[in-house]
């Protein structure tokens, strides 16, 4: 009751509700195999989740998919499934981006998402307890990030030997002669720095991360669950990182994919204490879905967690897919079995600048990043400048979503532009409760797209510091409680 009555007042004052989330029941459901919850040690994981967010925990006998019926009744605002590492295969995660896509009509997902595994159930049970919030204060990357956005972070160049750039907490960054072989610099980064968000990009397969992408450098390499390093003279440099932290990948191929004990994936969950990490269950060719997380979370720091960093991102994908190749976007191809060149792009999208190898490219992408640890777990960049500002203000069926941009024609900028099909991402505010169809009352000359969740403005073209404005009526769907 006292939830319910603080819920009122704060809709009734029409705050920023950007943040608010709802841990009542109903809105969090585990979803889990029957084979799974059968095993003792992994029911404890369920179970763990259930205490922690007053879950409803939905079991399935072979098809995850199964449980749409009970979804679409239930529709959670999380979805978190237990599952071993040998339920973990990337047909898995494509089934489970289709599921969480069916829940109602739109193209985009229903709900927060999140797939909770680890090498061992000892592992997964430690992942499922956390509740203590990460704010993301050290970074440390094997390739190139805004540290402008951070407090302090260091990172290590993979096209160029002996590039080290570093900034000290609150300071400006500064770039270092380093060693040309970084293996054990980027250990250290992890065990003795302990660094809270870890950023890695090039060559990578499911056993090991290739240091170097344009020179020969060292490894990253996994055994029975354990991260080592190893550099160019063969010494091998143990990793035990306990402290929690979330880990992107954002331009390695097949880190997300668990195909055994010895995946890479299960290693950095289990000794390398990653809480949250995204991966590629396929080799990446094209980047959008990795490389454009960074585009939310590191770039606007402090206004996502992880798991709404990563949403935003896939509808960003999503809408992009819509907009430009309606025709490609129904297909559900095999992950990772995109022609290049499926079709000519139509006029549209040739408009926009957009060939045929970015229709594919979306296609390939949209279903192949696996988003591993409990999605309701809070992990955030600690908030810095920002090139805009957003909010979202409601009065009882009338919601605001005001942005206004900081630095003109570049608030909308990103500081570092590293890797692949990076910028250009649209504006993403998500909703404190699921609501019906939408009537637009204000601002449709932006081209807004309002879903269930979140409202979407295409990236506006600016020249001032004039706030953007768009203002629309919905009712707020009754949940389960």
């Amino acid at each position: 009751m006292k939830r319910w009555l603080l819920w009122c007042a704060v809709w009734m004052a029409g705050l920023n509700l950007a943040a608010w989330t709802c841990h009542a029941e109903g809105q969090y459901a585990v979803l889990i195999s029957q084979h799974t919850y059968g095993s003792p040690e992994w029911r404890e994981v369920a179970e763990a989740l259930r205490t922690k967010h007053h879950a409803t925990i939905l079991t399935y006998s072979n098809q995850v998919s199964s449980l749409l019926p009970e979804l679409r009744r239930l529709f959670p605002r999380y979805a978190c499934l237990v599952a071993t590492p040998r339920e973990v295969s990337r047909q898995f995660v494509a089934e489970v981006h289709r599921l969480m896509r069916r829940l109602d009509d739109d193209p985009y997902p229903d709900l927060f998402w999140g797939i909770l595994t680890g090498y061992d159930a000892t592992n997964a049970l430690r992942i499922a307890r956390l509740r203590e919030p990460l704010t993301i204060r050290k970074v440390a990357a094997g390739t190139a990030f805004a540290t402008e956005r951070v407090e302090e972070g260091v990172w290590y160049c993979e096209l160029q030997p002996g590039r080290r750039v570093r900034k000290e907490p609150n300071g400006v960054a500064h770039e270092f002669e380093g060693p040309a072989d970084t293996t054990e610099a980027l250990v250290r980064t992890l065990t003795d720095y302990q660094a809270d968000l870890f950023i890695t990009s090039g060559h990578a397969t499911e056993r090991e991360w290739q240091i170097g992408y344009r020179y020969q450098n060292g490894f990253f390499r996994c055994e029975h669950g354990r991260l080592y390093g190893i550099d160019t003279a063969g010494r091998r440099l143990p990793i035990q990182s306990p402290n929690p932290k979330v880990y992107l990948p954002v331009g390695n191929c097949l880190m997300g994919h668990i195909d055994g004990p010895d995946a890479m994936a299960l290693a950095f969950l289990n000794s390398g204490g990653v809480c949250q990490m995204i991966g590629y269950t396929v080799p990446t060719w094209y980047g959008y879905a990795g490389w454009g997380v960074l585009d939310y979370f590191l770039e606007q720091p402090g206004r996502y967690t992880l798991t709404e960093a990563v949403f935003a991102n896939h509808v960003a994908l999503i809408h992009r897919l819509a907009e430009f190749f309606p025709e490609l976007a129904a297909r559900e191809p095999e992950p990772g079995r995109v022609s290049r060149n499926p079709l000519a792009p139509g006029d549209k999208a040739a408009a926009a600048g957009l060939k045929a190898q970015d229709g594919a490219g979306l296609l390939h992408d949209r279903d192949v990043l696996a988003f591993y640890g409990d999605p309701a777990w809070e992990a955030r960049l600690a908030p810095q400048p920002c090139g805009f500002d957003q909010q979202l203000t409601v009065l009882e069926d009338l919601f605001t979503f005001e942005v206004t941009p900081r630095r003109g024609a570049h608030s909308f900028d990103l500081a570092d532009r590293n890797g692949s099909q990076r910028g250009g991402r649209p504006l993403v505010q998500f909703l404190p409760c699921r609501i019906g169809p939408a009537e637009v009352v204000e601002g449709a000359q932006l081209q807004p797209v309002i879903a269930g969740n979140f409202v979407l403005v295409p990236r506006p073209q600016v020249s001032d510091n004039t706030p953007l404005r768009v203002v629309f009526r919905a009712r707020r769907l009754a949940t389960q409680e």
